[in-house]
């Protein structure tokens, strides 16, 4: 029995995360040669302050920059 894990900020519409389990599914079938029944996936969403890049979280990344207050 495949398990596929997949972890994505949040967010996304329910729409999207349904597509994605069944192309996973499908590609997950197709390439094992297994039923879709037999495989199993986790969607594991994480909020974007639990999410880091370079020791930046991803919504301090996602965050406007300050508009830069030094006087012209």
């Amino acid at each position: 029995m495949p398990i596929v894990r997949v972890e994505i900020l949040e967010g996304r519409s329910v729409e999207r995360k349904q597509a994605l389990i069944r192309r996973i599914t499908a590609a997950v079938t197709e390439t094992l040669e297994v039923r879709p029944e037999q495989v199993r996936v986790l969607l594991y969403e994480l909020p974007a302050d639990h999410w880091a890049v370079g020791g930046q979280t991803m919504a301090e990344r996602q965050r406007p920059a300050p508009a830069d207050e030094t006087p012209t």
